[in-house]
């Protein structure tokens, strides 16, 4: 079992941490990290982890591993790795992760604005993208691009909160996705929600204010099917 650190503090930038196991093919296994794995449309974080002689292992991303609670750090092609019980300091590429985090509360805000059902979508660190089942309804881009902006100006507050398995059977419309099953057997599931705005199931990692999201440009909305749309967004700074 790795403690994902991330869930409670997506700003904690570097941890200390002890190795737990290294698989048959490379990948890393901690008891504790910062580094978030590949999920939920975002990608898994890249980074380094520092040993006690001041070398670097070049982490090159990061993903769940064959346990509910195992997460396995993947070292860059060549990179020699930790053997179990060695101490390291696991640290991300914060820059990245960063942008990650406003691309995917970006996405939240968008949810938002587009009731319709999500169908898929991919976290970017430049561009980022959901695609929607809109029925019969249309989709306005300079509206939806003057809804978005609106929610970022008004720099409301995001925060995660759990809910019982129980209260999520009873509240299916907290999963968006259409594709995804509902969370369930774990005993919790985390919602994401924004102040007044949005609230669903998400792991991912966020800013903690919409104000830190930045300028978002909405960009090309594609054709995906009869009832299929894709929005894309683009961060500007």
């Amino acid at each position: 079992m790795t403690t994902e650190l991330f869930r409670d503090d997506a700003y904690l930038k570097e941890c200390e941490a002890t190795v737990v196991s290294v698989n048959d093919r490379g990948g890393i296994v901690l008891d504790r990290t910062v580094f978030y794995p590949t999920g939920g449309g975002q990608p898994g974080d890249s980074g380094v982890l520092l040993m006690e002689d001041g070398s670097e292992v070049p982490i090159a991303t990061t993903v769940k591993g064959d346990g509910p609670d195992e997460i396995v750090h993947v070292p860059a092609e060549g990179a020699s790795g930790p053997t179990p019980g060695q101490p390291v300091v696991a640290r991300i590429d914060w820059d990245r992760r960063y942008r990650h985090m406003r691309m995917h509360s970006a996405m939240h805000v968008l949810c938002s604005v587009v009731k319709c059902g999500v169908t898929g979508g991919q976290v970017g660190t430049e561009k980022s993208r959901l695609d929607f089942d809109i029925g019969d309804a249309t989709l306005d881009k300079e509206q939806i691009q003057t809804e978005v902006s609106r929610v970022i100006a008004e720099d409301k507050g995001l925060a995660a909160r759990w809910v019982t398995d129980e209260e999520m059977k009873s509240n299916p419309e907290l999963v968006r996705t259409m594709s995804v099953a509902r969370p369930r057997g774990s005993g919790k599931v985390r919602l994401m929600e924004i102040e007044g705005v949005d609230l669903q199931a998400c792991g991912g990692t966020h800013v903690n204010r919409t104000g830190e999201i930045g300028a978002i440009r909405v960009g090309k909305i594609e054709n995906k099917g009869k009832r299929n749309r894709r929005v894309n967004i683009h961060l500007e700074s």
